[in-house]
């Protein structure tokens, strides 16, 4: 008997357009630290969170309105024996209109219940599909880990509240001596 994916499907009232748009827009529905840019044929981005988990993306497929496929092309998780065992594993966000409704299918291809990260992994993409994702394309605001929004929230208010009259100063504080 062949083993089943990891896998999530919703429905929502937007279009399909809306869901892709969503889709693409990582930083709006994963939390943690998004480098790259996570929206167009080719691009590749990584994912960190804190020192438990690191992955390397590329997007291999990419049509609007229908379909993302994402190839995890390097991993790391520290909680499990593995730590590379999303290496080579996709990662697809199928996407069709249900009558009046836009049905999403998220499929992590090769996130079995063999896999020892299964339960965790299937735990946390649950809430993140299910939820953020879902939150995201329905109402414009998903809910990555709320705590880290806060947190990175918190430090980018204090890089962006610098008085005009101090910068100049901070500047001269910090240059390297000739």
């Amino acid at each position: 008997m062949k083993s089943q994916n990891y896998s999530a499907t919703f429905t929502v009232d937007q279009t399909p357009k809306e869901a892709f748009a969503a889709i693409n827009n990582v930083r709006g529905w994963w939390s943690g630290n998004i480098e790259g840019n996570t929206d167009k044929l080719g691009d590749e981005w990584t994912y960190r969170y804190k020192d438990i988990h690191y992955s390397k993306q590329k997007i291999t497929e990419s049509i609007p309105g229908k379909k993302v496929v994402w190839l995890v092309l390097d991993s790391y998780l520290n909680f499990i024996e593995d730590k590379t065992e999303w290496n080579g594993t996709k990662i697809t966000f199928d996407i069709a209109k249900k009558g009046d409704k836009t049905e999403v299918r998220f499929t992590h291809m090769g996130l079995t219940p063999e896999v020892e990260c299964y339960g965790a992994c299937s735990n946390a993409w649950g809430g993140y599909i299910n939820s953020s994702l879902r939150r995201l394309i329905a109402k414009g605001k998903g809910q990555p880990n709320p705590k880290e929004k806060a947190d990175r929230e918190k430090v980018s208010k204090k890089r962006t509240t610098v008085p005009k009259s101090k910068r100049s100063s901070i500047k001269t504080a910090h240059k390297i001596p000739s």
